[in-house]
């Protein structure tokens, strides 16, 4: 992608999910959003983009959506994972945005011993579908155009071997670490993983857990190569 394409994406007045990017067409929720909340005018234009990494430009006419550019797809996403611990009231939901905005790839809400919030029945569903709609928003702030992808809850006996676990004595290695295990807000029992689960640190203090699962969903992230910059030093000449 050219400088001046991410520039007008960057520029446009917001980026809306459809069915068809070829064709776009806004549900009544996000034709409310924009012709009543953004007061879009006839010209202005939006992203659309279908969740799967497909997007164009569109231009504001006459209420509806005229495609202004040619479909494009961005690269998939690096394959990265954080296992989350639901946390208390909004702390859960302000992780989740982060880590979508990073470009985590999915999210596996975690079922450990000492979760501090209710998460069964219709409340763990509507917790679910908050999840769901927050990460929609925060793809459509930082226009990013492939959904985060939601998985079932697990059990921590269910987590598979590959995943590494943060904790304050972990050691400082992230090398090949696409996949991390948050704790709740007590942290995890000391009975709750294997002596061979990888553990890694997340820095030299305590952090609350939903800075935790961001600073985890960021060296992920970043270890996936994606980023486009590195943190070697240069040689001065």
């Amino acid at each position: 992608m050219t400088q001046l394409e991410w520039s007008r994406r960057v520029g446009a007045l917001g980026q809306f999910k459809v069915a068809d990017v070829a064709n776009p067409v806004l549900d009544a929720p996000a034709r409310h959003h924009l012709l009543d909340v953004l007061r879009a005018s006839d010209g202005e234009e939006v992203v659309v983009t279908d969740g799967r990494g497909h997007w164009a430009m569109a231009g504001v006419s006459a209420g509806a959506l005229l495609r202004s550019s040619d479909v494009a797809l961005d690269a998939p996403l690096p394959e990265t994972t954080v296992y989350l611990a639901p946390l208390k009231g909004e702390r859960s939901e302000w992780a989740i945005a982060k880590l979508t905005e990073l470009g985590v790839a999915r999210v596996v809400p975690l079922l450990s011993e000492r979760l501090a919030t209710k998460f069964r029945g219709e409340t763990r569903t509507k917790i679910l579908q908050r999840w769901r709609r927050i990460s929609e928003e925060a793809c459509a702030q930082s226009r990013r155009t492939y959904d985060l992808i939601l998985e079932a809850p697990v059990d921590v006996d269910h987590v598979p071997a590959h995943v590494a676990v943060a904790d304050f004595g972990g050691a400082g290695d992230w090398l090949g670490v696409r996949a991390v295990a948050i704790g709740p807000e007590g942290g995890f029992s000391s009975d709750e993983w294997g002596a061979e689960r990888r553990r890694v640190s997340l820095g030299p203090t305590v952090l609350r857990a939903e800075t935790a699962a961001v600073v985890a969903g960021a060296l992920v992230a970043f270890g996936a190569g994606d980023w486009g910059f590195s943190l070697a030093g240069g040689t001065d000449e």
